[in-house]
């Protein structure tokens, strides 16, 4: 007896023949017809396990899943499946990713159990996109599946299984004819009469009676009843005002002729917009969509982080009939109805955060990445993407043009632009020829007595904005009261039991909290190491800005946002049409209030301390640094009033600072980039960044030693073959926070020019990792956080 067993699938997409309509091949865009040999053939399913390693096993397809007058359980590629897995053949889910006949492998494979979705919920394009994904960022592709494709939609929130009712063909035609009561009567009647099958409360309701008769009718076989998933509702539409197309400047209609150049070409490129802030880069994708959308196709707008801009939202509603907006304070519920509505082609515009590159859109005609240098495009678990670099992936798939948008374009996307990858495109002045704001450096060095954070020039800057009846905005990248608490007379300072690093004091909740775990605790009466009760408490973070705000202006009301005051849904909204109608003289926040803000009242913006990000141990802390300045700096000036920029700063003649007090990007890249370059960092070179994380040092560090030697090991073999520039390899050490949520922690970084070669050798090492139960590791490719 030849038992069953689970392999791995061999190479699906060259040994499956493609089926017709969706059952095809997933890389064969050509269907053709096919044919089942019992004899030497058998339909195989390709699944991709949801957990577990990368491995894509093979399954027999029963005949009952083939049945297309059975669309409910019809296996189709992108369906989800149970399978049996195991010795034990235990229940398993995965991704039917390819369909077809292939030869008797001459072993008996197991059989795929159930359907689990009653439509694909994967593209051929996604599926391949997913692959792509997977192989890029050396990680397990059931990984990206699942992260593709919302918990929301897999779960169907929102729905509930139904029993429906129908009338039978047979029992139709012989209606009249039938012994039945006058009441069982007027339920079939009823029935014939709906266009659509009816649950047993609404026939009940609109014959005017109860279950039984209803009931009986069932038992005789006089009606049918199937169950389904049904819908509970659909979101209300939101009222808005309606906006017609605003005229544009040279700049603008220069631009937007490219990108409609570009539309008509109907392929694939990627266009980078360097305009400065306030120079109408909204304007010119809304009208580049309503270019797409005359065409009958869809778009998809990624911004930062769409809580975070809600006129940009707003902006879009104004002008489209249908859009979508896909981003983190949605219900599972809202993100599978938004869903729906986008694979059903419903959506001319699909706006969100970096998850909506996903987004099931079934006539893509164009993708946006606006403020496309932002870090949070960047994925921070499994699988580390990066929004920008799939939606270029995407667009280059679907062959469709790809715009990037910013005023401090990422130094890779400049990079691109300057080889010839990227076509440049410029947006040098604002919008009615508004002129740049003034933007001065206050040196703290030379006011070492000054009280509080807000320097002399500030003051008064700020004086004179609210007494003109303008407004100001204040940036400090640092959240809660006092960034440290320490001893003044032993030095000892609260720290997170967790993780090494400093505990943040929280006045309004009177406590001291972890940024990076939420450890909390109450504040120290007297130092636990020398018992001295002359605690000090350092640092400047947004509350105490605030407090000194209220004290040093009583008459003008603060708004505060941070990651505190804003956490229910809606409060960004909110707190921002409030500032927009005046309420509030002040805004004072993080980075959260320096992008996607147009306040033509805003007359002074001060930066608080331009250093915050200067010192960390990352190569990105000037470009960091340069754009938070930059970006900030563009929120004032936009109206008659005019704006001027204060930016507090030890370190004034900083190259990145320096060139964001004269808005002047080009001298900053031509700065930053021979760096980059004599160190062999992107854009120059692929960097792959290894975490090692567990509870035992020592087991962890040897872990580390290993990876470390086996990539060596491995890249001695790819050089072999293919002599040139060595490979950079910098560490392992312990990564600059060394103890996070408990465990230790200890990096590497690899480099070098020839990306592939690069992934392949991490790749073949890694496989080769043999590490003790507790430790485990982190693989980051195009890493964007160092700490």
């Amino acid at each position: 007896m030849v038992q069953e067993r689970d392999f791995p699938s061999s190479n699906f997409h060259s040994c499956f023949a493609p089926l017709a309509n969706s059952q095809q091949s997933l890389f064969d865009d050509d269907p053709a017809p096919w044919e089942l040999d019992a004899a030497a053939q058998q339909m195989l399913a390709t699944v991709v396990l949801t957990t577990g390693p990368d491995n894509q096993y093979d399954y027999l397809v029963p005949d009952e899943l083939l049945d297309a007058r059975r669309p409910e359980t019809l296996l189709e590629v992108g369906r989800r499946v149970r399978v049996p897995f195991g010795r034990g053949n235990r229940t398993a889910v995965g991704y039917c990713v390819a369909l077809g006949v292939k030869e008797a492998p001459g072993r008996k494979l197991k059989s795929v159990a159930g359907v689990l979705d009653k439509q694909s919920l994967l593209t051929p394009h996604m599926l391949r996109l997913t692959r792509w994904m997977a192989d890029y960022y050396l990680c397990p592709w059931g990984q990206v599946l699942e992260a593709v494709v919302p918990a929301g939609v897999r779960g169907q929130a929102g729905t509930r299984e139904m029993t429906l009712l129908s009338l039978p063909t047979r029992v139709a035609a012989r209606l009249t004819t039938l012994d039945v009561t006058d009441k069982q009567r007027a339920v079939l009647q009823a029935l014939a009469a709906s266009p659509k099958p009816l649950t047993l409360k609404q026939l009940a309701t609109r014959v005017g009676c109860t279950s039984a008769p209803i009931n009986t009718l069932r038992k005789q076989g006089l009606i049918e009843s199937s169950v389904e998933r049904l819908d509970q509702g659909e979101l209300a539409a939101l009222e808005v005002q309606r906006e017609t197309p605003k005229q544009l400047n040279n700049d603008q209609t220069a631009v937007l002729t490219e990108i409609h150049r570009e539309l008509d070409a109907a392929q694939h490129s990627t266009l980078l917009i360097h305009g400065v802030t306030g120079s109408g880069k909204t304007e010119v994708y809304i009208q580049a969509i309503e270019k797409v959308v005359s065409f009958g196709r869809q778009a998809i707008v990624l911004v930062p982080e769409i809580s975070l801009t809600p006129q940009t939202v707003g902006r879009f509603r104004a002008r489209f009939d249908h859009i979508a907006v896909l981003h983190s304070h949605l219900t599972d519920v809202e993100r599978h109805r938004h869903w729906k509505r986008i694979a059903a082609g419903e959506v001319q515009v699909v706006v969100g955060a970096r998850s909506a590159v996903f987004a099931p859109t079934p006539d893509l005609g164009l993708i946006v990445v606006d403020e496309e240098h932002e870090t949070t495009f960047k994925q921070d678990s499994a699988p580390r993407y990066h929004a920008r670099d799939v939606a270029q992936q995407r667009a280059a798939d679907e062959n469709v043009p790809l715009i990037l948008g910013s005023a401090t374009p990422s130094l890779e996307s400049w990079q691109r632009a300057a080889s010839g990858e990227y076509r440049l495109l410029s947006m040098p002045r604002r919008v009615n020829d508004w002129p740049m704001p003034a933007v001065r450096l206050v040196d703290l060095r030379e006011d070492q007595n000054r009280r509080g954070s807000i320097s002399r020039p500030l003051q008064q800057a700020m004086e004179h904005a609210l007494r003109d009846g303008g407004q100001a905005i204040l940036l400090l990248n640092r959240r809660g009261f006092s960034t440290h608490v320490q001893c003044p007379a032993c030095g000892a300072s609260a720290k997170c039991p967790e993780c090494e690093i400093a505990l943040t004091f929280h006045r309004h909740e009177q406590i001291l909290l972890c940024h990076w775990c939420d450890h909390r605790q109450a504040p120290p009466r007297a130092c636990p190491d020398c018992r001295s009760p002359a605690i000090r408490y350092g640092g400047l973070g947004t509350q105490k800005l605030e407090a000194e705000v209220q004290a040093r202006f009583p008459k003008a009301r603060c708004l505060r946002m941070d990651a505190d005051t804003m956490r229910r849904p809606g409060s960004h909204e909110q707190a921002l049409d409030a500032f927009r109608r005046g309420e509030y003289g002040v805004l004072l926040g993080t980075q959260m209030i320096a992008k996607g803000l147009d306040f033509p009242n805003v007359t002074v913006v001060g930066v608080i301390n331009a250093d915050t990000a200067l010192n960390w141990p990352d190569f990105r802390a000037g470009e960091r640094t340069f754009h938070l300045v930059t970006q900030v700096a563009g929120r004032t000036g936009r109206g008659e009033k005019g704006g001027r920029v204060l930016v507090q700063t030890f370190d004034p003649e900083h190259p990145a600072i320096a060139a964001a007090a004269r808005h002047d990007y080009g001298a900053f890249a031509r700065t930053e980039l021979p760096q980059r370059e004599a160190l062999g960092y992107p854009p120059f070179g692929s960097m792959i960044r290894f975490v090692c994380r567990g509870e035992n040092e020592s087991q962890t560090s040897a872990v580390a030693d290993q990876a470390v030697a086996e990539i060596r090991a491995a890249w001695g073999q790819l050089e072999q073959q293919q002599p040139d520039d060595p490979l950079r390899l910098r560490g392992p050490a312990p990564a600059p926070i060394a103890k996070l949520r408990g465990e230790f922690r200890y990096h590497l970084q690899a480099t070098h020019p020839d990306g592939p070669r690069l992934k392949a050798a991490v790749k073949a090492a890694l496989a080769k990792l043999t590490p003790p139960e507790g430790v485990r590791w982190v693989v980051d490719v195009d890493p964007w956080e160092m700490m």
